[in-house]
């Protein structure tokens, strides 16, 4: 059977605390390549360290996403022992490879995905990756409780990133699924999720009718909610969801209001205003 290019969308901002942006993101879709990157390490490091990830995993033409990841470890690595950014700066990765019918998705640190299923019923939200980091050490031991995990005061640190000077190679985990119709995988920096809880994410993601939507109402309420990091996701959807010809349109008018009838009204009446620019130009 085959497959369509995927649908999906995108969005950083540097936040409401931040003067600089050192998240970054990649979006291959005629490679079925997706990704998030957190660089970190202060101003002119942490940029540089997210840059040399996204660079590496441009370049890599395997369809491995492990091998392709040790390789963005290494690259990090090399820079800064040549003097390029900083020493000791960093990256998180999360990253999704999607092939036919199947995907894998990839990851080092805290960056996440999660996947979300359509359903009448509210829908389900499910966490794909699990958080390189002391908080997550604490819970798998029984040391804290699921209670404890947000407001903990060591949450954002994590025990492992690309670049990591101590480390030869860095432990990438991943997770394989088979896409499933009405499906979404989102992929973020944890700027959006130390704004945003699971229900949160879920409340959203059921309100929204299209990645473009998803992306839009995520980014505004992270921002609303503190904006106190850098803030990337991705949102890709199941090729196996049917798109029609309208709801493609539909991804492509701004969202004013976040109602189709005045936003396509006000999207309208800006063509037609144009158009008419454009008419008495030419003339």
């Amino acid at each position: 059977m085959p497959y369509s290019t995927l649908a999906y969308s995108a969005a950083t901002n540097a936040g409401h605390k931040r003067e600089n942006n050192e998240d970054t993101y990649l979006s291959l879709p005629e490679r079925g390549l997706w990704l998030v990157a957190d660089g970190m390490g202060g101003h002119e490091a942490g940029e540089v360290a997210s840059a040399i990830v996204r660079e590496t995993l441009l370049d890599e033409r395997s369809k491995n996403l492990t091998q392709a990841i040790q390789a963005s470890h290494r690259a990090v690595l090399q820079a800064a022992s040549l003097g390029k950014g900083a020493p000791g700066m960093g990256s998180t990765i999360v990253a999704l490879h999607s092939e036919g019918d199947e995907y894998e998705v990839a990851w080092v640190g805290d960056s996440r995905a999660y996947l979300w299923t359509h359903t009448d019923d509210g829908g389900r939200l499910e966490r794909l990756t699990t958080d390189h980091s002391y908080v997550q050490m604490l819970l798998a031991s029984g040391a804290i409780g699921e209670d404890e995990v947000e407001r903990h005061p060591d949450k954002n640190i994590i025990t492992q990133c690309l670049g990591s000077h101590e480390l030869q190679n860095v432990k990438v985990d991943s997770v394989r699924g088979q896409w499933q119709r009405d499906q979404w995988v989102l992929l973020c920096s944890d700027g959006l999720t130390d704004e945003l809880d699971d229900a949160d994410l879920a409340r959203i993601l059921y309100r929204s009718r299209s990645p473009r939507a998803a992306v839009n109402k995520l980014m505004r309420a992270a921002l609303e909610a503190g904006g106190r990091d850098n803030i990337t996701l991705q949102l890709v959807q199941s090729p196996l969801c049917k798109r029609s010809r309208w709801t493609t349109l539909w991804q492509w008018v701004p969202h004013i209001t976040g109602k189709r009838g005045p936003d396509l009204a006000l999207y309208g009446a800006a063509l037609f205003s144009l158009a008419l620019v454009l008419y008495w130009v030419a003339r």
